[in-house]
């Protein structure tokens, strides 16, 4: 019984280092929730970590891709109470055990990173409203399991929470878009539509692919992409009233996501400005810190 519980100890001191190393800005939103959600919300986090970086950290594409299948068989065993020596999935294991999160929910995540991971480096969203569904699939479905870890069972609450997440979603994959450009990723996660508006989709070598080199124009279909983001923020707060108070602590990623669009705003859009990367999320951490205490604090999110 003591070794279980050691090793059990363990999973979840590396399921908060991993979420404080990879996702600093929610690793302090989880510091605000109580204690029965905030076990479950750091090891659902660092899920997310695992799956969301899953192709980055391969030396080869098809590398990450059997990461991702393998937590999708992962999952299918923690179901099936099978014991998987993986820290993550072990404490995964228990929280599932003990908060009965749904399978499909978990499931819909890997799914959306394998699709995601299975298109092609010219293969283009056609709309933003894709972005969205892959927003809602990931960061919104990772709010849905920590309320529902936390036995919160409310219609508004997954609505404001399904805002929340498209939001934040829209906005990281937007911050993004440098590092993908990098490793010449930098056309998937700028929608066809948006790029054929702004004059940003040109013919090279007998493919469509995303010129990056009109900052204008990449800055105004930034904006566009950032203003649908702005749009579910909005919706989200207007939907307060509708969130039980023990929830809204659950909802504070609106916060991180809200900074991030001053800091887009503050850099006119411009994603390859430096100033992003400085701080959290282009904040002084300490006011970054200060303020999210204050919106803990007030039941606001």
């Amino acid at each position: 019984m003591n070794g279980v519980s050691s090793s059990l100890r363990a999973a979840f001191s590396h399921c908060v280092h991993q979420v404080r190393s990879y996702d600093y800005h929610h690793y302090l939103c989880l510091l605000e929730l109580p204690a029965n959600m905030r076990k479950a919300a750091f090891a659902l986090r660092a899920f997310n970590v695992e799956t969301a970086r899953a192709m980055d950290v391969a030396s080869d594409p098809k590398i990450g891709l059997m990461r991702l299948v393998w937590w999708q068989e992962a999952i299918d065993k923690i179901y099936a109470n099978k014991l998987i020596e993986h820290p993550t999935a072990l404490a995964l294991s228990s929280v599932v055990s003990e908060s009965k999160i749904s399978k499909v929910w978990l499931k819909r995540v890997v799914d959306a990173r394998i699709n995601d991971a299975n298109r092609e480096v010219t293969d283009l969203p056609e709309t933003i409203e894709e972005l969205e569904k892959y927003a809602e699939d990931t960061a919104s479905t990772l709010l849905y399991m920590t309320l529902q870890a936390g036995g919160i069972r409310s219609t508004g609450v997954d609505h404001a929470a399904s805002h929340v997440g498209k939001a934040s979603g829209l906005l990281l994959l937007l911050k993004s878009l440098p590092y993908h450009a990098s490793r010449n990723r930098h056309s998937s996660y700028i929608p066809s539509n948006v790029a054929v508006k702004h004059g940003l989709l040109v013919k090279e070598g007998g493919r469509l692919e995303i010129n990056l080199d009109s900052q204008e124009h990449l800055c105004d279909a930034v904006f566009e992409m950032a203003s649908v983001a702005n749009a579910h923020l909005v919706k989200a707060r207007e939907l307060a009233n509708a969130v039980p108070s023990e929830a809204r602590k659950a909802l504070l990623p609106a916060v991180p996501a809200q900074d991030l669009l001053d800091s887009l705003s503050n850099v006119q859009f411009n994603v390859f400005d430096s100033r992003l990367s400085k701080g959290i999320l282009g904040k002084p951490p300490l006011w970054f810190q200060m303020k999210l205490k204050w919106y803990s604090w007030r039941g606001l999110y």
